[in-house]
């Protein structure tokens, strides 16, 4: 089991170092100069050689690399020298110079993801509060299509090939076929604008909103509802085609056969050991999903103004602000990996047929 973690983990850090090198490289030969989008069209030159100087901007491309990757690593190098690009400022990084090295010195500190060129604010702080509102659209997301689409590939399975069975593969059809982006908008209109009266659900908006009698920010869950549904369509089909077929399969399985003659009740049968067994690919399917709607709520996030990672992500691109898209890239590479280990780990526990070796 240890050496399986640390395997995995290995393969992971080697993942999020080819994610970070493709991202720094395909964004740094785009063109642009980050130092006038930070400091104005009107700045001197003199301002802009400075913020070029300190963000390593004035030297080659491979250098920058290594200033970045210099600044993602937790143990980092660093020098005295107040005007080095890799000197250690507290303004900067968050940790502590830990042994020194004649002029140069190894820091222990957090990943330091650098500064928007537009607000300043360091993008940590930026994706901190973006962050969560995205993993509860994708949590909501995952629950909803999980629980639907079990229900309904059971009810299918069990109802193989009469009109029930057919309606619910031709909705799994249709949900694997929509876009996101197109259900988005028939559902914000439809249920947002259409129905609104009825529903009571608005076209857009985040999970917080601001009071109007100036007490702050509040949670405004009917906001999610739309949302989630939405991102949840194609996770629910591929669940409903997965369980229904889990079951069938389960239950044409000798053990089950043997149950049943034995005289043990349908039901306990069925939710003892078929719905255990049957479920393995779906866990499998539903983790991985989740990572992947980490990632891909970005359309849907912009149709509902829903102000999560994604929305960022799409507003950095339009202002050209590159390290918040580098940053975010690199966090949902982070959940990529971790959730893939972590569904590896489950699903050796889960089904002991399955080594962790």
């Amino acid at each position: 089991m240890i050496s399986f973690i640390i395997r995995r983990i290995f393969y992971g850090l080697l993942v999020l170092w080819g994610v970070i090198t493709l991202v720094f490289f395909i964004f740094n030969i785009l063109p642009g100069d980050p130092a006038r989008m930070m400091l104005g069209q009107r700045a001197d030159q003199e301002a802009i050689d400075e913020i070029n100087h300190e963000l390593g901007l004035d030297k080659s491309l491979l250098y920058q690399y290594a200033l970045y990757i210099n600044d993602l690593l937790p143990l980092s190098i660093h020098h005295a020298d107040p005007h080095s690009a890799i000197y250690f400022s507290t303004n900067k990084y968050k940790g502590i110079e830990a042994f020194d090295i004649g002029e140069y010195s190894l820091s222990l500190k957090m990943p330091y993801l650098r500064k928007s060129y537009q607000s300043k604010k360091e993008v940590a702080e930026i994706l901190n509060e973006s962050l969560p509102e995205t993993a509860i659209l994708a949590l909501a997301s995952i629950f909803i299509s999980t629980i639907i689409g079990v229900l309904m590939g059971i009810v299918a399975a069990f109802k193989k090939d009469s009109w029930l069975d057919k309606i619910l593969l031709f909705v799994a059809t249709l949900g694997m076929a929509l876009p996101s982006f197109f259900v988005g908008v028939l559902f914000a209109w439809l249920f947002g604008f259409v129905l609104a009266d009825f529903t009571g659900l608005p076209m857009s908006g985040s999970l917080y909103e601001v009071d109007d009698l100036g007490k702050g920010e509040y949670i405004q869950w009917k906001n999610l509802l739309l949302p989630a549904v939405t991102l949840g369509i194609r996770p629910l089909a591929v669940v409903l085609q997965l369980s229904r077929n889990a079951f069938l399969e389960v239950l044409s399985m000798d053990y089950m056969r043997t149950a049943r003659a034995k005289g043990l009740q349908f039901r306990v049968s069925v939710m003892k050991h078929a719905l255990k067994n049957a479920l393995n690919p779906v866990i499998t399917a539903v983790s991985g999903m989740f990572a992947s709607l980490m990632a891909g709520a970005v359309f849907v996030e912009i149709i509902f103004s829903w102000k999560g990672i994604g929305w960022e992500i799409v507003n950095a691109l339009e202002k050209y602000d590159l390290p918040i898209v580098m940053g975010a890239v690199l966090v949902i590479a982070l959940i990529f990996v971790f959730i893939n280990i972590l569904v590896d780990i489950l699903y050796g526990i889960i089904d002991p047929r399955v080594s962790l070796k």
